[in-house]
């Protein structure tokens, strides 16, 4: 899904980790997967993607998401749950909302790359948030593709040195994030192959329902 819609796949992988693992472990076992997907994505279409807007992203998403992940180890797991499951409803509405951003600068896509990081480092992914800024930047298809798992991945890789070092991502952690990596690596590929086949709409579609559907289950259960 991720590599013909361009997102849902972490924010739809997130709910099912968290009812397997806690929910700190199940962001941190995502980044590994995402890292290894956004990496796929990159590699794919990296003849497309493009790398100076890439680095004016990382100029806010950098310092954001080690600051976001930092206050993550720290979060109240029962509220870290409900925060993630209000997030992903408020993806759907925000989607619906807002199908198109407006173009934004240079300086003022540094915030967007600011915000994407502190958020992906509380709730694992935003995505679907982040997607109609790139593609009002008049990215299309593999060069929307890869410029934005360009940036995620530079997300995930800071996300990774603060999990480590504040002790959440783990050595179990890490391995079943990297179990996930060829499930991931394919997917990307199939993905790259049937993007100018298939309408984007009915994948939108089902990451919405799903969306919809584990936000409330997250936030009645709380955890």
């Amino acid at each position: 899904m991720s590599a013909v819609a361009g997102f849902g796949g972490g924010v739809l992988l997130l709910p099912v980790f968290i009812s397997v693992f806690s929910a700190r472990d199940a962001v941190a076992i995502l980044t590994v997967a995402q890292l290894a997907s956004n990496g796929s994505r990159v590699w794919f279409n990296r003849t497309e993607v493009d790398r100076s807007l890439v680095g004016v992203f990382a100029l806010g998403a950098v310092p954001a998401a080690a600051a976001g992940a930092l206050l993550f180890a720290t979060a109240p797991l029962p509220a870290l749950t409900r925060v993630i499951g209000v997030f992903l409803l408020a993806m759907v509405v925000w989607r619906r909302w807002k199908p198109q951003a407006a173009r934004v600068d240079a300086l003022s896509f540094v915030a967007v790359g600011a915000a994407s990081g502190f958020g992906s480092a509380l709730v694992g992914s935003v995505g679907p948030m982040v997607a109609p800024f790139f593609l009002a930047r008049g990215l299309f298809r593999g060069a929307y593709i890869g410029t934005e798992a360009a940036a995620a991945v530079v997300m995930h890789l800071v996300k990774l040195v603060v999990f480590g070092a504040a002790a959440v991502l783990t050595v179990s952690n890490l391995a079943t994030g990297l179990a996930l990596a060829p499930a991931s690596t394919a997917g990307a590929w199939a993905g790259k192959k049937i993007v100018d086949r298939l309408p984007v709409a009915i994948f939108v579609a089902l990451v919405e329902t799903g969306l919809a559907v584990s936000g409330i289950l997250l936030v009645a259960t709380g955890g």
